[in-house]
């Protein structure tokens, strides 16, 4: 998978303490991306579903880690949450696209939560709140 020379990383760096993926990119940005606004955002079909409206709301992931983070070619990293997923392959465009839209992402994520009458902090059930996507991934 070919990457736009501005998306293409020079430095990522995993914070455990503050919980954060450091990323700097070519095109001169610089993002601090939360753990959990990865986690929630994850690329998986186990999260994302494998279509419009199968997306399955993630709940109790603020204290999640990344145990290890492997690259993925010469496009993507692929981390290990602490939770145990581990399906989400980040390529360089999607980490540029979680940090450039963090302030969206998150206000997105808090209206689908309250639309489901949960915390961000519930843990997760079977099917989440939002409907279930794909068990087999």
């Amino acid at each position: 998978m070919p990457t736009s020379p501005g998306f293409t990383p020079t430095a990522l760096t995993v914070h455990q303490a503050s919980r954060v993926l450091e990323v700097a990119f070519q095109d001169g940005s610089h993002f601090h991306i939360p753990f959990e606004l990865m986690r929630v955002y994850s690329p998986s079909a186990e999260v994302q579903g494998h279509g419009p409206g199968q997306e399955v709301l993630q709940t109790g992931k603020r204290q999640v880690g990344i145990d290890d983070i492997q690259a993925v070619g010469h496009y993507a990293v692929q981390p290990r949450f602490s939770d145990g997923h581990d399906t989400g392959i980040f390529s360089w465009e999607y980490l540029h696209h979680l940090g450039s839209n963090q302030q969206d992402l998150w206000q997105r994520y808090e209206q689908r939560l309250a639309e489901a009458g949960v915390d961000r902090d519930a843990p997760m059930v079977d099917g989440a709140a939002s409907g279930g996507a794909c068990k087999s991934h």
